[in-house]
């Protein structure tokens, strides 16, 4: 979401970038030249990509050092929390797969943020009505019990060779020695100017003396230093039953906002049994059969594997690779997603409060009764109708179209793999650019606003909606770590920040790669489009100069709608046919990704 900290804002005012970006603070000093990075690498003994060169090189480091993948994940995604701190860290949550080579077996664990015990479905409704959804997000009330750090604990528990000690120290010392900010770095600090100013513990450290760092100087936070002190010293306790969480639980109640702003904060009700209660759960992952291959992904309450999983099954019944114009196979593309989206938003949510027909949703048969809806010569009318999994009729649409609600697109995602063929694909992120806007004082890290992913109210009158706020819920996500087998052996691996448009990125890159023959750099690097439910799909620009492309689109009844930022920023790594590692990150968008090796092979 130069590196990947996210999307640009929603809030921000031109004249607020004009007037804040690239005046040093006071006390600030110019730094040493920032760490180095290539979107692409290839070599031995494993293999790192994330959207920052510091982390890149953290992990990398603890791959050299003889960690496995998931250490270097860890250590990765704390080092994220340090310098992409408005995507993700300490207050966010995520969702984390793991390929054991030994075994041969992909494990997830769900970190998702979880609703206060006292929510319910009306959560986000007042006087009948929602409340404004820029209110919602900077606010108490949008805050999750952070499920990052019990995720850290939990994934080397169980397969890390690493105390999360030492997983975090690195982390620690990055964000107490400093980095050296960039441009991405400052603008999404002047993106969010006006609600930061709200805050003085967030104005205090992102804003000092009223502007953001200047690009090329060092960038320090104490507080969060402290804050990873205090968990390698006594575990996630200091969140979930310590002193931490005493901090959260107060921000969280009464948000410490400026009494001259004129922001409408509410406050939230978690309390300190809420954080307490919370727990990481181990889910078994979803699987699809796509051309010979094994793909894995991340079940319920995220909807990334099952949806990524509809759509490639609804995508099987086509030869993509047979398709002479590109037109042709973005068309299948485009309209497999507008279905899979459909079935998305009447079904997925928290398994725990609804019945999600997992296993019917990624059914061959279930697919197939979708995709001979598809017509090659002409796009469907959005919003279509969801189908009933279990009691489907093949070839027959639905009744009562189910759009897709906004879902927060500032998120993060990282790539690991290590000597002994292990791999990690982690999504994990705070929601929206900033997240709350609200800094825990002296603790140095921002709150989520992970609960606006729930629906304000129900997304269709009349239907039942599966994401509507409850009691210690989980909202739903559209998150899709992908890990993909070839004979139980791992062949790659991808992941996106982008909200909704995660899922149709995945999917662009898996189809890519797989089944255009693009390598994997190249497949990330394309021209993005996300098509969710709706009559225009979202396309960056760059899809839009494909002018010959775009007119056999449209000659389709394809519509588009372009974006001001780009879609996604994806991370990926794969096993080549020699047993060598290929790191793969964007070349371009947020700035440009970072990919890294432990041996380089060829040398540089």
């Amino acid at each position: 979401m130069a590196a990947h900290r996210s999307t640009l804002g929603r809030i921000t005012a031109v004249t607020t970038i004009a007037a804040l970006v690239g005046t040093a603070a006071p006390g600030t000093a110019a730094a040493a030249p920032p760490t180095p990075k290539s979107p692409t690498a290839v070599g031995y003994l494993g293999a790192v990509s994330s959207i920052d060169a510091d982390a890149t090189a953290i992990g990398t480091k603890i791959l050299r050092e003889g960690g496995n993948a998931v250490d270097a994940a860890v250590a990765t995604a704390a080092a994220l929390g340090v310098t992409d701190p408005f995507s993700a860290g300490f207050g966010g949550g995520g969702f984390f797969v793991y390929y054991d080579a030994r075994t041969g077996k992909v494990h997830t664990l769900d970190g998702r943020e979880t609703a206060p015990s006292t929510a319910n479905e009306n959560l986000f409704v007042e006087n009948g009505k929602a409340i404004p959804f820029p209110e919602a997000v900077t606010s108490g009330l949008g805050v999750g019990v952070p499920g990052t750090p019990a995720t850290w604990d939990e994934a080397l528990r169980k397969w890390g060779t690493r105390s999360l000690a030492k997983a975090v120290k690195p982390a620690e010392l990055l964000a107490r020695k400093g980095f050296t900010v960039d441009q991405t770095f400052t603008t999404q600090i002047a993106n969010n100017a006006a609600r930061f100013s709200a805050f003085p513990s967030t104005r205090s450290l992102y804003l000092p003396g009223g502007a953001p760092p200047a690009v090329g100087t060092t960038f320090k936070n104490p507080d969060l230093a402290g804050t990873y002190a205090q968990l390698a010293a006594k575990g996630t306790d200091v969140l979930y039953r310590g002193p931490i969480g005493a901090d959260v639980v107060d921000t969280v109640r009464k948000p410490p906002v400026d009494p001259a702003s004129t922001l409408n904060v509410r406050p939230g009700d978690m309390t300190a049994a809420d954080l307490a209660k919370y727990r990481v759960v181990e889910r078994k992952p979803t699987k699809t059969r796509y051309r010979g291959l094994d793909v894995y992904g991340m079940p319920a309450p995220s909807s990334g594997g099952l949806t990524v999983g509809e759509a490639l099954n609804i995508l099987e019944n086509t030869k993509l690779s047979k398709l002479e114009e590109k037109a042709d196979y973005l068309h299948y593309f485009l309209e497999s997603t507008r279905y899979a989206f459909a079935d998305r938003n009447r079904w997925i949510g928290d398994p725990a409060f609804v019945d999600v027909p997992a296993k019917e949703l990624i059914s061959q048969k279930f697919a197939d009764s979708r995709a001979c809806l598809i017509d090659p010569a002409k796009a469907g009318t959005s919003p279509v109708a969801p189908a009933d999994p279990r009691e489907h009729t093949p070839c027959v649409a639905g009744t009562n179209a189910a759009p897709t609600p906004y879902e927060g697109e500032n998120t993060t995602h990282l790539t690991v793999a290590d000597r002994w063929g292990n791999v990690v694909a982690y999504t994990l992120t705070i929601e929206q650019e900033g997240g709350s806007g609200i800094v825990v004082p002296g603790r140095g890290f921002l709150l989520n606003n992970e609960l606006t992913d729930f629906s304000f109210t129900p997304v269709t009158p009349g239907v039942p909606d599966p994401n509507l706020p409850g009691p210690a819920k989980r909202p739903r996500s559209s998150m899709a770590p992908t890990i993909v087998l070839d004979h139980g052996k791992a062949f790659l691996a991808v992941g996106s920040p982008g909200g909704a448009s995660i899922i149709t990125t995945v999917l662009q890159i898996l189809t890519g790669r797989i089944d255009r023959g693009l390598k994997l750099a190249d497949a990330i690097a394309e021209p993005r489009a996300s098509q969710r439910n709706s009559a225009s799909a979202q396309v960056e620009q760059a899809f839009l100069e494909q002018i010959e492309v775009l007119k056999a689109l449209k000659a389709k009844g394809q519509g588009f709608s372009a974006t001001p930022a780009e879609i996604g920023a994806a991370t990926g790594v794969e096993r080549l046919r020699d047993g060598r590692w290929l790191a793969a990150a964007e070349p371009t968008r947020r700035g440009g990704g970072s990919a890294a090796v432990v041996l380089p092979w060829p040398p540089r």
